[in-house]
C-alpha cells in the first residue's frame, strides 16, 4: 500500500508541476497565489509530501483547475465521483493523468502534450 502511495503522490506532483509550467507560474509566483511556502509546494511536486484538501483547493484555485481533478489525482476521490459531477465529459481527468504519470516523458514534453490536449476540447 505505501509504493501505491507513494507512487500517487509523485503522480499528483507530477500532474501540479505540469498545471503550473502550462500556466507560465514558477514556484515563487505559486507560492505567492495560494499563500504557501516555496519549500513546502516543492515538496508536493516532488512527491514527498501528502497535502491536505484545503492545500489542493487553494492549489486548484491558483492554477485554474478543478478541485475535483486535484483530490482525483490524489487518490482522494473516486474517478467515477469526478465523472458523475459532469466535470469532466468522463475521461480528461484520467488522460491527464496517463500523460503526467508517464516516466518516458519530460516534464516539458508532459507539459506539450496536455496543452496540444486542452486545445482540442476547447468550443
Amino acid at each position: 500500500m505505501t509504493e501505491t502511495w507513494n507512487a500517487q503522490m509523485e503522480s499528483l506532483g507530477a500532474f501540479i508541476r505540469s498545471k503550473r509550467k502550462l500556466a507560465n507560474l514558477s514556484l515563487r509566483q505559486l507560492a505567492e497565489r495560494t499563500s504557501l511556502s516555496n519549500p513546502y509546494l516543492s515538496q508536493i511536486e516532488r512527491g514527498l509530501h501528502q497535502p491536505s484538501v484545503r492545500v489542493l483547493k487553494l492549489i486548484s484555485g491558483a492554477l485554474n483547475v478543478s478541485a475535483e481533478t486535484l483530490l482525483t489525482q490524489a487518490g482522494l476521490l473516486d474517478a467515477a465521483a469526478d465523472d458523475l459531477a459532469g466535470e469532466n465529459g468522463g475521461s480528461t481527468a484520467d488522460v491527464e493523468a496517463a500523460i503526467s504519470a508517464d516516466a518516458r516523458l519530460a516534464d516539458e514534453q508532459k507539459a506539450a502534450l496536455l496543452a496540444v490536449y486542452h486545445s482540442m476540447l476547447r468550443d
